[in-house]
């Protein structure tokens, strides 16, 4: 290392704010630089006391430095640039615009100004100064949303300092999984390259795992990526024991939570947090802060549902009961049973996310399609429903999530209906369909731009748009194939 670099503090593989992957010879290039003049061995460096302590604690911080340079946030990050804001009108025309929320409109004119779309029809008067995209046998739709995931939590699930999807403990309401965003994740673009421009992010682990997010797929910070910081607190929902009725409580009119009650726990906390937000109403000043409580209280309030990981009928019944009986919201995750008590859930007005339809048989007496047939069976039965592919895959095959809807489709879904079941129903079920989910005026200019129907395999996505943003749809897939399309030119 020459003098010249360390007196700006610049570490060899560190350029101009620039991070490069340092191999062990760098790393003993950089020592060896360090220490050639001196040839130190163990004995001299205890010898020398206080001068040589330094220049090992300087050693030691150079290769603090490395490892920083060569983490995962840094070595895995993506290159591909966000977009950058709309700067004036942009007319889509004379293609088939799919609104999701009415008909399809064939020849429509769509007109977007500052993010937002401004008018959706035909013969519309354009400003001046607009730009025209003319789309003539394309095909319009807004943005896919995938409602179940870990996207901007994990990149690599076997390298442990790329997954940030889990807290430690068991209760951890007060944990936000918007506060963790990756937004230079190389999982977004390739997403987003299929059209999925919406997720929720949620955590796992523990009992209460924290707070999940609505995320757009594009965006310089953890907060741009952010639609809604809270749009739900996910549970894992216990299974209930031997002696537990399906209603949520033991056997009894009024038994209090016993030590084998699984939902104890869980209601002794929301009563906590109803008795805290009626003590800090009252008394500001004298209630402490409690973070966990504090998160807990927009639950108590239905301010925001309960995420509940159910797929097995107890499980989902005991959901069910245990809202009714505490009065919040629910959405059931999971739902591979939910069309067995599809009469308790619409009574109720409780949604399902399904958690993939690209999955086998729980049972061994369940029917081969039977996963295929969920969402046509919830849909016949008048249950609200969205559809995930997380069961798959919750990070790096999001981008299949158009597929899963297909495969309802072929085994009994309506396809309109299984396009709202991966646009507007997530929108709508997650509180966020006043801005996105479907094409109408005020809404969110989110869209994507493709040349046939994106619930099959051969469409290809031609534009994107994020709040008016055009995306850029390169990614790494995209990289590694040009790469290897040169390599094989010739």
């Amino acid at each position: 290392m020459s003098k010249k670099n360390l007196k700006k503090g610049r570490p060899p593989g560190l350029h101009h704010g620039r991070t490069t992957q340092l191999s062990v010879q760098n790393l003993a290039a950089a020592v060896g630089t360090i220490t050639h003049s001196e040839d130190l061995d163990m004995q001299t460096i205890s010898n020398r006391g206080r001068k040589s302590g330094l220049r090992i604690a300087f050693v030691a911080c150079l290769v603090a430095l490395l490892v920083i340079a060569s983490s995962p946030r840094s070595v895995l990050s993506d290159e591909t640039m966000p977009g950058k804001p709309q700067r004036g009108p942009i007319a889509l025309t004379g293609a088939t615009v799919h609104p999701v929320s009415s008909s399809p409109i064939e020849n429509a004119t769509l007109l977007f100004d500052q993010g937002k779309i401004v008018a959706l029809g035909r013969d519309i008067a354009l400003p001046e100064g607009t730009e025209v995209i003319k789309l003539e046998g394309k095909h319009v739709y807004p943005g896919l949303f995938e409602s179940h995931t870990q996207l901007g939590l994990t990149e690599i699930a076997s390298l442990r300092a790329s997954v940030d999807q889990a807290e430690v403990g068991r209760i951890n309401p007060n944990v936000q999984a918007a506060m963790a965003l990756n937004p230079d994740s190389a999982l977004l673009p390739v997403t987003r390259a299929n059209g999925v421009l919406l997720a929720l992010s949620a955590p796992t682990g523990g009992l209460i795992s924290g707070q999940a997010a609505v995320i757009q797929l594009d965006g310089w910070t953890s907060e741009d990526l952010t639609l809604d910081p809270r749009a739900a607190m996910v549970v894992n929902w216990p299974t209930p024991t031997i002696g537990e009725s399906r209603r949520g409580r033991n056997t009894g009119a009024d038994v209090a939570p016993t030590p084998t009650d699984p939902l104890a726990e869980l209601r002794e906390w929301l009563d906590q947090a109803r008795r805290y937000s009626q003590a800090r109403s009252a008394n500001p000043e004298g209630q402490p802060v409690d973070l966990r409580l504090q998160a807990l209280v927009p639950v108590v309030k239905k301010e925001i549902p309960i995420l509940a990981a159910a797929d097995s009928l107890p499980q989902i019944e005991s959901a069910v009961a245990f809202a009714a009986q505490e009065d919040v919201r629910l959405i059931i995750l999971g739902g591979y049973a939910a069309a067995d008590c599809a009469s308790l859930l619409v009574r109720h007005q409780i949604p399902v996310v399904i958690t993939a339809v690209h999955r086998v048989p729980r049972n061994r007496s369940d029917a081969y399609d039977a996963s295929y047939t969920l969402p046509a069976r919830l849909h016949a039965a008048g249950v609200s429903f969205c559809i995930s592919g997380s069961g798959r895959s919750e990070t790096w095959n999001s981008r299949n999530l158009p597929y899963h809807a297909a495969t309802a489709v072929a085994f009994g879904l309506d396809a309109e209906q299984a396009i709202r079941a991966i646009t507007l129903s997530p929108a709508e079920i997650f509180g966020v369909s006043d801005r996105v989910g479907s094409l109408a005026v005020g809404k969110d200019a989110t869209f994507f731009i493709a040349d046939g129907n994106p619930l099959e395999i051969p469409t290809q996505i031609e534009l994107a748009f994020i709040q008016g943003r055009r995306l850029d749809l390169t990614s790494k897939h995209t990289r590694l194939r040009d790469k290897y399309l040169e390599k094989y030119k010739d």
